[in-house]
Order: C-alpha cells, then sequence, then structure tokens
C-alpha cells in the first residue's frame, strides 16, 4: 500500500494517546499528515512536533465529531484546501462508565454520534476517492469491547460491536480493490480515555494494559500487512478467544462483575 509519491493521512482524535502514536508512525514513513481533535491548542503542538521531527507537511483541523455536521464540514475543508486524503484512521471515540439508566442519555447519545455515526459519515464521504484512485486505505480503531456484550457500559461496548462489524463488512465489499480496510482491536491501554468513562468516579483497580506506543506500532504494521482485524498483545488475543467459548449467559454476568470493580463513587 506504500506509494512513491508522499500520502496524506486523516486521524481524528490525534492530539493524544492510540490517535497522537498513529500519527507518529505514519509520519516516520514520511507520510503527510492532517490531525482532527477537538482542541486547537494542543493540535497545533502536536503538528509543531511531528513537522520538526519527520520533516512533513502537516495540516491542523479543529473539529467536535459530536456535532453531526462536523464529518460533512471536514470534507468540505480539506476539498477546499486541494487537500487529496489517502488514508482515513477513525481514532476518535470515547465512552462512559454506568448504568444505561442512570447516566445522561444525551450524552451518551454523542458516544454513539463519535463512535458510530461520525465514522460511518467520514468514510462515506472520503472512500468514493479512494476507489477512484483504487488505493488507499481506512483504519478503524475499535476494542475487544466489540467481542462481547458490556453491561455498565453498555453504548460504548455496542459501538465497538458496530465499528467492528461494519469494517470487517466493508473489508470484503472492497476485497477486491487495492484499498486497505482494518479494524484495530486494543484492550486496556494506558491513555486518558478511563478519566474520561469514569467522571467523577475513583479507580477501584488498575487494569494491566499496553502503552498507546505499543498498540500503535503493532496496530500499523499489521495495517500495512493488510490485515483486517488486528488485535495486539497475547492477553488480548486470548481475552477474544477465550469470549468465543464462554456461554453468553455466563459472559454477561462476568462481564458486569467485571466493569462494576473498575470505579467506585
Amino acid at each position: 500500500m506504500r506509494h512513491s509519491s508522499p500520502e496524506t493521512v486523516l486521524i481524528t482524535g490525534a492530539s493524544s494517546g492510540i490517535g497522537l502514536e498513529l500519527a507518529k508512525g505514519f509520519a516516520a514513513d514520511k507520510s503527510n499528515l492532517v490531525l482532527v481533535a477537538r482542541s486547537t491548542e494542543a493540535l497545533e503542538k502536536r503538528a509543531a512536533d511531528l513537522r520538526r521531527q519527520y520533516q512533513i507537511e502537516v495540516c491542523v483541523l479543529p473539529a467536535d465529531l459530536s456535532q453531526a455536521e462536523s464529518p460533512q464540514r471536514i470534507f468540505d475543508e480539506l476539498k477546499g484546501r486541494g487537500i487529496a486524503v489517502d488514508v482515513l484512521v477513525n481514532n476518535a471515540g470515547f465512552g462512559l462508565h454506568g448504568m444505561f439508566h442512570e447516566l445522561p442519555l444525551a450524552r451518551q447519545l454523542e458516544i454513539l454520534q463519535v463512535n458510530q455515526t461520525a465514522l460511518t459519515a467520514l468514510t462515506g464521504l472520503f472512500l468514493p476517492a479512494l476507489l477512484a484512485r483504487n488505493r488507499g486505505g481506512i483504519l478503524n480503531v475499535g476494542s475487544i469491547a466489540a467481542f462481547q456484550p458490556g453491561p455498565v457500559m453498555a453504548i460504548y461496548f455496542a459501538s465497538k460491536a458496530y465499528v467492528q462489524s461494519f469494517t470487517e463488512a466493508l473489508a470484503a465489499e472492497l476485497s477486491d480493490t487495492n484499498i486497505t480496510v482494518s479494524v484495530l482491536c486494543p484492550g486496556p491501554t494506558e491513555t486518558n480515555f478511563g478519566q474520561v468513562a469514569r467522571g467523577n468516579k475513583v479507580r477501584r483497580r488498575k487494569l494491566p494494559g499496553m502503552t498507546a506506543s505499543a498498540v500503535a506500532q503493532y496496530g500499523y504494521h499489521k495495517f500495512r500487512k493488510g490485515q483486517v482485524v488486528i488485535v495486539p498483545g497475547l492477553g488480548n488475543k486470548f481475552t477474544v478467544c477465550l469470549v468465543r467459548f464462554i456461554p453468553r449467559a455466563w459472559l454477561r454476568k462476568m462481564v458486569k462483575y467485571f466493569n462494576q470493580q473498575i470505579y467506585s463513587p
């Protein structure tokens, strides 16, 4: 999937965590970048660092993907600038910890907007140009949460199940093209995801997790190899394999117990 001319890679949620580390991976291969996140200040700082370290072009595009109009605005802005996107990385996403009926409905609908709807809209907007050139790729960041129901984080787990199913289906649809479609499914990772998810709750137990850098490096390598479902880490691979053999009734109880133990009010 590498080409002689520099490719342009759009990455959402690029100001920190896995998104930022994926940006570094593409930058090390001399890909030019379009960084999308809510914070202009954070994006500008990351962009300056990437330009200085890798001598690439970095475009900063602040956007809040919880707003329904954001994907179209991103697409229109880049089209107006004459920037053609070769690889789309849908990394932005968040979750909330708590019982569905106890959490604000509006905030949970924002999870679906960011994790599912914006991801789908951006894919739909940029894919026609990839098909016209018959090259490029789409890398969606999912989660091992996609492989199981998620009591106490119901909407987040369900949103990642959508990302998983959508990506695999799209990969099959495009299997006769030169477009790579992959879903990266990390487990617990050292990012600020937990801070957002738990709100005012206190972490009761620390989960063993991978660094964002390790997740991104593994994901980037496998994406370049054309792997569709990418699960980094032996522990995460074991979890994904194990849940296939546990009766669903047991699995629901196990995940509920586990999620209840993570945080306390």
